[in-house]
């Protein structure tokens, strides 16, 4: 988990949130965002864990984003 939490506060033009409505793009942490009331058994048959992140892409420039996510990442 500690690798997702420096990733999320490491990103800069992708933003962590939930969902925002507009173009930009999103990562979400569906384990304790979305999917945080599900209970474990169902959280394992659906496949979310820890490791699991999800990228909505928007309208950035597509290196700009890569780019982004390659710094995060490390």
């Amino acid at each position: 988990m500690a690798a997702i939490t420096t990733l999320l506060e490491r990103v800069r033009p992708v933003l962590f949130a939930e969902s925002l409505g507009g173009t930009e793009s999103l990562v979400t942490y569906p384990l304790v965002q979305t999917h945080g009331s599900i209970p474990g058994p169902m959280l394992d048959k659906l496949g979310i864990d820890e490791r699991l992140l999800r990228l909505s892409v928007g309208l950035e420039n597509a290196e700009d984003l890569i780019a982004d996510l390659e710094q995060a990442i490390g």
